[in-house]
């Protein structure tokens, strides 16, 4: 029976009302915390900043920053991204960032990729608006013959690489572990594609009402294209508060230990392979409260 894991979103973005910044000795305890307590992948998200009329501006850590650091931390547990923007990035250059961050850690990362966000973070920093998931499907036309042969060779109307060669390559060449990340059908099309494990995020609800169905069109993408979907890993994002009641679990999945750890197996029931929990808030205690939850459900 394949294990049932449980991933944790490191604290690199500004949290609560006050927008309190996480401060790295904070971010190196409780990647060291996790490691500990077993949590199996620490996923660093690829943001840039976030705006909202009715609230004050939320900003990030860079994610490939901290997914390095956090990586030199720890010496077990897997290091992801969460995932790494297209459109933040040039292509060949995001290969060559996953293949570092392989040998940071050692062979531990999972290289986690989407198309990024249009809307007012990409207005600020001046990136594209337009045609985002055209922009990513030529990406991808770079990105995975780098991760999958060593070389890409592609002319597209966004991007283009030129008899490019992946090197250096760490200790896993050709077999990081690939996550894509997918809400609507045709970026469910190309991770049933391309990746070894598809992720997607509560939108509305952090209940398994909202994700079987997703579940049930990429397994129609997979046969429609010939691959068992029981070869793709299925992630499911959600957001956790261990420090808060219980409640509907639409905000955020909350409760005693048996609570959230019920909430989890939901989706374990419904198919998905793993969870990977968005914690609030961003603190040292709200992810250690988290300890027993995991022993929980490991022990299941």
């Amino acid at each position: 029976m394949t294990k049932f894991e449980v991933g944790v979103c490191v604290p690199v973005m500004q949290y609560g009302p006050e927008r309190a910044t996480p401060r790295w000795p904070e971010i190196r305890q409780v990647a060291i915390n996790a490691e500990a307590m077993r949590i199996d992948t620490l996923w660093i998200p690829d943001e840039l900043l976030w705006r909202n009329e009715s609230s004050e501006p939320r900003g990030f850590w860079d994610g490939v920053s901290m997914a390095g650091a956090v990586a030199a931390v720890t010496s077990t547990i897997k290091v992801g991204t969460w995932v790494l923007s297209t459109l933040h990035r040039n292509p060949g250059i995001i290969a060559k960032t996953a293949e570092t961050l392989d040998e940071i850690s050692q062979g531990r990362f999972v290289f986690g990729l989407g198309s990024g966000h249009a809307g007012d973070q990409a207005h600020s920093f001046g990136l594209a608006e337009d045609l985002v998931v055209g922009r990513y499907e030529e990406a991808l036309e770079i990105i995975v013959p780098l991760m999958r042969t060593g070389r890409a060779t592609f002319d597209g109307r966004y991007h283009s690489a030129h008899d490019l060669i992946q090197l250096p390559v760490g200790p896993r060449p050709n077999a990081i572990p690939l996550l894509i990340g997918g809400q609507r059908p045709r970026l469910l099309r190309y991770a049933a594609l391309n990746a070894d494990i598809w992720s997607t995020y509560a939108t509305e609800s952090n209940t398994v009402a909202e994700f079987v169905p997703r579940l049930e069109m990429f397994e129609q993408i997979c046969d429609e294209i010939g691959r068992d979907p029981g070869t793709v890993g299925r992630a499911a994002g959600l957001s956790v508060n261990p420090l808060e009641p219980a409640g509907d679990n639409r905000d955020h999945i909350g409760g005693s230990t048996e609570q959230i750890a019920d909430a989890l197996r939901t989706f374990r029931e419904a198919g998905y392979t793993q969870v990977d929990l968005m914690v609030e808030p961003g603190t040292v205690a709200a992810f250690d409260a988290l300890a027993p939850v995991v022993e929980m459900l490991a022990a299941d």
